[in-house]
């Protein structure tokens, strides 16, 4: 009697992914928050994000994946994102002009975590949009091949 075999890859695919994953998210949120202080940022930081649950999908399938975020979330999360970067350039009016940086002091200490003031949180907002849109877009590519291959 043949066995179905499990979707996505081979077991050593499998396991590498698994000791992968949560490396590669905690390299994106550290990109993120060091994006003011080293090269980085939200973008680079919602990419490598992203990528953590791609790989996901791409070792165990897309069920699998659609379990830890499905497209739903995906599309609340970059709604978020989007809602919150604007709430942040919106907020810099309070200061007199668009995207005023609010939150810094001249007083603080330079090159900390935290000595950007407002900036930390636009790249937290742009991490959100990036990481869940460019996840969604995949997710819809993958389904339109699906769709595809199943009128053939």
């Amino acid at each position: 009697m043949i066995s179905k075999p499990d979707k996505g890859m081979t077991i050593i695919v499998k396991v590498v992914t698994r000791l992968t994953v949560g490396l590669i998210l905690i390299f994106g949120i550290y990109v993120m928050l060091h994006g003011h202080l080293t090269p980085g940022g939200g973008f680079a930081g919602g990419v490598i994000i992203a990528l953590s649950f791609i790989h996901m999908m791409l070792a165990f399938g897309r069920e699998t994946a659609l379990k830890k975020m499905s497209k739903s979330v995906a599309s609340y999360f970059e709604s978020v994102g989007a809602v919150m970067f604007l709430t942040i350039a919106l907020i810099g009016f309070i200061g007199g002009y668009f995207f005023f940086n609010v939150l810094h002091h001249p007083g603080q200490e330079k090159y900390t975590l935290f000595s950007s003031g407002s900036i930390l949180l636009s790249n937290i907002a742009i991490c959100i949009k990036v990481g869940a849109g460019l996840f969604a877009v995949f997710v819809a590519l993958v389904f339109f091949k699906s769709d595809l291959g199943d009128k053939k």
